[in-house]
């Protein structure tokens, strides 16, 4: 409706009718929206070219735009003077702006009025209203004032409806996440539900969430782990991560401010929610107690989460423990143990190297790498490194837990960051250790750590086992003086052999005038000149030949897959250095018998023709080597 002017009581009551309608409109948005209407109204009711509502802003505590309504066909009035500052000023002291000044901007043909919205000498912003004609201004003074009133009236009120609105929605909102939390036992919904909220609510701030630890969260979450260096220690985040109250902080380099709120549950404080304002800003108490509010049961929702987790990682580590300690007690061989300790530290703990070592006699500078470890540690950098553990182990006689190893040493050039090192000990005996490493800094948590320490303490007593169990077949194979193999083991391998291959010669040999030297030197120098015949006898075969001690100071030798003649060179050898080496001198005689695959020779035949050759070496002077063909037909 358009009027020349509005100054009879008639038009004033029409502009209440269509504030009224417009209060009871339930088409508004939010507040801005609902200013926005009212500008429209004022304009149409006073026949202005357009209408501009600033108000106080609760939050920046400064003088903001919040609705204006122009013409459709442009207009290049400047709604915003160089004195809005000036006026806020003036209100902020509380002191009347006062009603009738008229600006001259740009456009010479146009007048804006200023007409403050206050009520009981208390300030809330003003109108201006822009003319395209002075005398329309004129005319319609005497209803400025009412108007204004009016208008104050409204947005009081329509503020006060509208906050109660939005505080409604704000916490039916509060209602529908913590039933999310509730039903929800993964972290990354519970943050990124928190997210969302707050992004509805306060759609023009910016949002961080400071966690205590990485706990491998994604989805593009604006995750930051909090910082806990004591140059921060007294940064807001810090104090509202350790004392679990909301810090509020104003940022005077870039005039904006921060408020951080705890996400605190029963046990516990789980990180801080920070959000950022675009400007400076006051935060009013509610919003405060509401961000409280969320925080507080987002905080329970981690942590019910974070203890769903560590509940199932717990049942997942038993599990591994029990297939793991399962499988060790199936009676493994020692190399089977260490490949196995190695293969599932690979697969659980997703390590880039694994390393087992055994030590002897629980010297820490006598080691064997076993079977079984990863590449790198049989490299020379790999065996330094294990040498630098070892020092490292005598300080301190247990286990090594590094996450930066470059900060911790940074003097030892080395490419590995994480690093984890757990001996096996068995009855305070430190018997071996497993190296575990990683490229990545802090790639292993401190609970992976432990869980590999159990599995280590289990895998002790097997691998102690593994080797008693070695070590008492090596005893049962093998002469006690000597460290041959037993008569009975070598009947045995000539036995399988005898069965599965084509041919083979078979050495007997012993020490001349063994007697004389017993008599003469006692039986103690006796035992070390069949240990020197045993060492020489080593030197000469190969690692496929079987050197046993055939009974008292006889020894003897089978090698498979050999000749007559080559087994006839091999013991001319052994009798030329037995001769020059031992201390005191002696000397051996030699037989050597000899099958294949044409013949149907037994065991006993074989045993049967060398000692028979012996026993034409001992005839024809000693210190010498005869052949089954040396015995005639």
């Amino acid at each position: 409706m358009k009027n020349k002017g509005v100054s009879n009581s008639n038009t004033m009551f029409e502009i209440r009718h269509q504030f009224y309608e417009l209060m009871v409109s339930k088409s508004h948005l939010n507040f801005n929206h609902f200013v926005s209407e009212l500008a429209r109204t004022i304009k149409e009711a006073t026949n202005a070219s357009s209408c501009a509502i600033y108000l106080i802003n609760e939050y920046t505590d400064s003088i903001q735009l919040y609705g204006k309504n122009t013409p459709s066909e442009g207009c290049d009035v400047e709604l915003e003077p160089n004195n809005i500052g000036e006026w806020f000023s003036q209100m902020a002291d509380q002191k009347p702006l006062g009603y009738g000044q008229v600006l001259y901007p740009k456009k010479a043909d146009t007048l804006i009025y200023r007409l403050p919205l206050q009520i009981e000498n208390k300030n809330y912003g003003f109108l201006l209203l822009t003319f395209l004609q002075e005398e329309m201004i004129y005319k319609q003074l005497e209803a400025f004032q009412d108007i204004s009133s009016e208008t104050v009236r409204v947005l009081i009120k329509m503020r006060g409806v509208l906050g109660i609105l939005n505080e409604e929605k704000k916490y039916e909102l509060l209602y529908r996440v913590t039933s999310k939390f509730h039903s929800s036992i993964r972290m990354d919904d519970v943050l990124k539900e928190i997210i969302f909220t707050l992004q509805q609510i306060y759609p023009e701030f910016e949002y961080h969430l400071l966690l205590s630890q990485d706990d491998s969260i994604h989805e593009r979450l604006p995750v930051k782990i909090i910082s806990y260096e004591m140059e921060d220690s007294n940064h807001a985040s810090t104090q509202a991560y350790l004392t679990g109250e909301v810090q509020i902080e104003d940022r005077i380099e870039d005039k904006r401010s921060c408020l951080y709120a705890p996400l605190k549950g029963k046990q516990g404080i789980y990180g801080v929610l920070q959000i950022i304002t675009p400007k400076s800003v006051l935060f009013p108490e509610k919003d405060i107690e509401f961000i409280s509010l969320l925080a507080n049961t987002a905080g329970n929702a981690l942590e019910n989460a974070r203890l769903y987790q560590q509940s199932k990682k717990l049942v997942e580590d038993l599990q591994l423990i029990n297939s793991t300690s399962q499988r060790l007690n199936m009676n493994l061989s020692l190399s089977d143990t260490i490949s196995y300790i190695s293969k599932q530290t690979v697969e659980s703990f997703h390590a880039e190297e694994v390393g087992v070592i055994l030590y002897s006699n629980d010297d820490l500078n006598y080691f064997e790498l076993q079977k079984g470890s990863t590449s790198f540690f049989y490299s020379t950098e790999g065996k330094r490194f294990i040498e630098f553990l070892n020092r490292q182990l005598e300080q301190q006689k247990e286990g090594i837990f590094i996450g930066d190893f470059l900060a911790k040493f940074p003097s030892y050039p080395f490419d590995f960051q994480s690093v984890m090192a757990i001996p096996m000990i068995q009855e305070k005996r430190m018997v071996g250790l497993v190296i575990v490493l990683h490229h990545q800094s802090y790639y292993f948590s401190f609970e992976t750590f432990k869980l590999l320490q159990s599995i280590v303490q289990h895998s002790a007593l097997t691998v102690i086992n593994s080797m008693l169990k070695e070590e008492l077949e090596q005893l049962v194979k093998t002469d006690y003086l000597t460290k041959l193999f037993s008569r009975k083991y070598l009947d045995e391998s000539l036995h399988r052999h005898m069965e599965s291959g084509d041919q083979g010669a078979f050495l007997m040999m012993d020490i001349d005038d063994f007697k004389k030297v017993n008599d003469r030197y006692g039986h103690h120098v006796g035992d070390q000149i069949i240990i020197q015949v045993a060492e020489i006898i080593k030197e000469h075969i190969a690692y496929k030949d079987v050197a046993a001690r055939w009974g008292g100071e006889e020894l003897a030798v089978y090698f498979p897959d050999t000749t007559l003649e080559e087994a006839s060179r091999i013991s001319e050898r052994i009798v030329h250095t037995v001769s020059e080496k031992t201390e005191p001198g002696v000397t051996i005689s030699c037989g050597v018998s000899f099958w294949d695959d044409k013949t149907k020779d037994q065991v006993k035949d074989v045993f049967i023709r060398a000692d028979r050759a012996l026993y034409k070496a001992k005839e024809s002077g000693k210190n010498c080597v005869k052949t089954q063909n040396d015995l005639g037909s």
